[in-house]
């Protein structure tokens, strides 16, 4: 392959065969799905949408894209994509900080892995090569005591530790792969399929070595252009003024609130009155911060590490207090300490599982509690930040009702006998938008090829904060009509930015111009906005295409009737529902979809098949 950007070299590991092989990128491939997002589903849809996701037939990707290990603005991103044990949709999950750097700086743009070890292994990498070696030392151990022992073993510099803690290992549903112990590829169960084939680790040794652009004269030019819209002073991400470099996520905390669009005690109600300020960004920074780390390449620094000064957690330094976590821990299970919710995501942390579906299978245990519902399972009270504490600890271990809790939302929800308990679509639990409050954000959750999820297209860039794509398109958040098109658009600009693969962040202030100017700086391909919109939709649809496949049709994109029927009580929203169908129907349109079914004419003019 002659495009530039790329190392052109993937490893494809069997753990049956104990066998490497390194392989270029199919051109077509590269040219069509590009990288990160996009290359690794192509890989897990090449591998049949028919295979069970515990099974050592499933597939295992972890995927750069072109800009990776580059100086483009916030490029430290690495895709994670497989057949999810959580929804049995495709799934990608990403995380960032330096390991997605280093493993292209090692000299690979991705890892294809199959089958099942005969005993605990992890993989070392380095100077392009891949080793198979033995993990029984480290199995059995959570993540911050892996990271430990590998850096005690190959060195502090220039290392990078990917890891499952006894969360992977045990195959909790929701179970994600953790790199550098906080950032995680958090969502649907990445961490399980790397349990299931006895995968405990992956360790890359890699220097510095930037990747260099095919036009360096276009690469300076688009570099320029695309760090000062990220810098300007007037957006969120302008480094220590913008609210989302100050304050980091969960600067969106109180806004939400404000609006009536924070979930809270399992969506009953839609904000969290005075007590959301003590979750806040601003709470945080003013009473628990100690640093602000960053990621490869990112001048905003939004990862916040917080010290907890008092109580029964004392001395616990961790980081990030980040706003999907805050609200799951906080908010969602009627908690408003924040030195718990800290306590609690360093717990997800170190076992290894994703912080929004613990929190939501929380909350469906608690309002299961009080509706009387346990069938003699205990317990959980809103609030009870000790026994929260101590569940989440069952549910790394699979002990008691843990063992339950450890299926996910949707398992747990069914196992009660109440499935409208259960905050999830297609399986996978709710992030921290209510869709009473914020409807563009409901169609998004709904639409989500992976299951629920906030990240396949950030409407609220539009509905509260503002948009990637000018002020022009700001929506009202309790709008319905124009959120059809909003969602298809916002879609495909993040399934093309998880190609390349930047962090979603990067969206709030950089254009499609600048994204479109890098990519062909890097690559040498021409591109312009079109250029990379259609990818996104290609690979939305090929998505799409996977689950059709996979069994899940018509009637598959929908939402819990809570938010369909039970009016909002709280803030700006208040009195409102979510109009689905009618933005489903405007969003079908968009796509060219039927009924949430991609036709063959739509696969055939984005030459998926």
């Amino acid at each position: 392959m002659k495009l530039g950007g790329y190392a052109d070299r993937v490893a494809h590991i069997d753990l049956t065969t104990a066998k490497v092989e390194y392989k270029s990128i199919p051109e077509e491939w590269a040219l069509k799905y590009i990288g990160g997002r996009g290359l690794g589903v192509r890989y897990v849809f090449e591998n049949g949408p028919k295979v069970d996701p515990l099974s050592p037939e499933n597939i295992l990707c972890f995927m750069n894209g072109p800009l990776t290990g580059s100086e483009a603005n916030m490029s430290g991103r690495l895709a994670v994509t497989t057949k999810s044990p959580l929804t049995g949709t495709v799934t990608d999950s990403h995380h960032g900080g330096w390991s997605a750097a280093r493993l292209r700086w090692a000299g690979f743009d991705g890892l294809v892995i199959k089958g099942k070890a005969a005993k605990p292994v992890y993989l070392y990498i380095e100077n392009e090569t891949v080793q198979i070696m033995d993990a029984s030392e480290v199995w059995g151990k959570n993540v911050h005591e892996v990271v430990k022992f590998f850096k005690a073993k190959y060195g502090e510099k220039d290392l990078s530790v990917i890891t499952i803690g006894q969360g992977g290992e045990r195959l909790v549903k929701f179970a994600s792969w953790v790199n550098e112990n906080d950032r995680a590829s958090g969502r649907g169960g990445t961490g399980a399929v790397g349990g299931s084939k006895l995968l405990k680790a992956i360790v890359v040794k890699a220097t510095k070595k930037l990747v260099k652009a095919a036009d360096r004269d276009k690469w300076k030019a688009a570099h320029q252009k695309a760090l000062a819209e990220i810098m300007d002073e007037r957006v969120v991400t302008s480094p220590r003024k913008g609210g989302l470099s100050v304050y980091g996520t969960n600067v969106l905390m109180n806004m939400t609130n404000v609006i009536g669009g924070l979930p809270t005690r399992n969506s009953q109600s839609t904000g969290f009155g005075e007590q959301a300020e003590l979750l806040s960004g601003e709470y945080v920074k003013q009473n628990i911060l100690v640093e602000d780390p960053t990621c490869h390449a990112c001048p905003v620094a939004c990862k916040k590490e917080v010290e907890i000064k008092e109580g029964p957690w004392q001395g616990l330094r961790m980081e990030s207090v980040e706003y999907e976590p805050a609200w799951a821990f906080g908010a969602h299970c009627g908690n408003s300490d924040i030195n718990a919710v800290a306590k609690m995501i360093d717990q997800c942390n170190d076992y290894g599982f994703d912080a929004i579906e613990c929190g939501n299978v929380l909350a469906t245990y608690m309002e299961a509690t009080q509706r009387g519902y346990t069938n003699g399972d205990g317990g959980l009270q809103w609030g009870d930040t000790l026994k929260m504490v101590a569940t989440v600890d069952k549910i790394g271990k699979r002990e008691g009702i843990g063992d339950k809790l450890a299926e996910g939302v949707k398992r747990l929800a069914d196992y009660f006998g109440h499935p409208e308990i259960g905050m999830q679509v297609k399986g996978q639990s709710l992030p921290a938008y209510d869709p009473r409050g914020i409807k563009g954000m409901g169609l998004g959750y709904a639409t989500s090829n992976r299951g629920a999820c906030h990240l396949r297209g950030y409407t609220p860039a539009a509905e509260v904060v503002g948009n990637v794509l000018g002020p022009s398109t700001v929506g009202d958040p309790l709008a319905w009509k124009g959120k059809g098109e909003m969602n298809f658009v916002f879609q495909n600009v993040h399934a093309v930015t998880d190609c390349l693969d930047v962090c979603k962040f990067a969206t709030f202030a950089e254009s499609l111009d600048s994204f479109a100017a890098q990519y062909e700086a890097i690559t040498g391909v021409h591109s312009d906005p079109g250029h990379l919109l259609k990818v996104g939709e290609r690979v939305y649809n090929l998505e799409r295409y996977y689950n059709n496949l996979a069994g899940i049709g018509e009637g598959s994109d929908t939402l819990p009737q809570r938010y369909l029927n039970e009016p909002s009580d709280f803030g700006g929203s208040k009195g409102q529902v979510c109009e689905l169908p009618e933005m489903l129907e405007e969003y079908y349109k968009a796509r060219g979809w039927v009924n949430g079914v991609v036709p063959e004419s739509k696969l055939k003019e984005l030459e998926i098949i």
